[in-house]
């Protein structure tokens, strides 16, 4: 069973994989940029991950694990392989080369488990750019997805609206600079947006702003579990602290070795299954 009509219900099962051969080989995103000369510890990345899941466990989320393949030294970041909106999970059509055999191993799972998905066609969209929000797609536009197979989502999807948001050419996915955390509140790096996106944004949430200092690791990628709580990195005291105050419970907990790759707790996890 697949269903997500938002990205803050309380998550009953999700798709991850351990970051076994994590690796920064081939630089493809800003944040890589930073940690090419040290690289992963894996054997640390490997701990935090299993801290991360067992979290999941302990809040009643069924973790799903795909198998980590040696070559594939990104797929730890699972979110952007395939998204779920409402009963179906669309499987990405992944823009970098040495991405693109982890959507099979994706679909090989949703088709042995009798999951009803679509594999997107155009070149090219990923996950960590689409938010959903009830009959609302927010979708960034990036270098990972393009407008082109923004409009064979819609055709996919006619019943919703989607609302594309152009991100700044050095921001990976939307995910990675706006996040919506419930129905009221989102939270959003601006600098990352065109100013007239903002100004509607702020129309349907009370917009949290993640600082400067705070974006290179990842402010906005938390991870909602349910019932206003969140999963976020230690280091951004200033964004944890802001949620804090708003009511929300934060659970903190180490992913210094999987951020340098340039994604954290959203980045991943992709939800199947939400409650209603």
């Amino acid at each position: 069973m697949a269903l997500q009509k938002n990205e803050y219900s309380t998550l009953k099962q999700v798709i991850v994989c351990p970051p076994t051969y994590m690796e920064i080989t081939t630089i493809i995103n800003e944040t890589q940029k930073h940690f090419i000369d040290e690289n992963i510890d894996k054997v640390k990345a490997d701990k935090q991950h299993d801290r991360f899941t067992e979290i999941l466990r302990e809040h009643n989320v069924e973790t799903i694990s795909l198998d980590a393949k040696k070559h594939l030294n990104e797929q730890v970041f699972t979110r952007d392989i395939g998204f779920t909106i409402d009963e179906t999970v669309f499987i990405s059509q992944m823009a970098r080369d040495i991405r693109k055999e982890e959507v099979h191993i994706l679909e090989d799972y949703l088709n042995q488990n009798e999951i009803p998905s679509i594999r997107l066609q155009e070149h090219s969209i990923e996950g960590g750019d689409i938010i959903v929000h009830e009959d609302v797609i927010y979708v960034g536009i990036s270098k990972r997805t393009t407008p082109k197979a923004v409009e064979e989502l819609q055709n996919h999807v006619s019943d919703k609206q989607i609302i594309s948001l152009p991100i700044r050419e050095d921001v990976l996915h939307l995910d990675c600079a706006f996040n919506i955390i419930s129905n009221e509140h989102a939270l959003i790096y601006t600098p990352a947006f065109q100013q007239e996106d903002v100004e509607q944004l702020e129309q349907q949430f009370t917009l949290i702003e993640t600082p400067e200092d705070e974006q290179l690791s990842l402010a906005t990628n938390v991870f909602s579990i349910g019932n206003k709580t969140v999963i976020s990195l230690p280091e951004n005291k200033k964004t944890n602290q802001a949620l804090r105050n708003r009511g929300y419970q934060v659970i903190e907990t180490d992913f210094s070795e999987i951020i340098k790759s340039g994604g954290s707790f959203r980045c991943c996890t992709m939800p199947i299954q939400r409650q209603k």
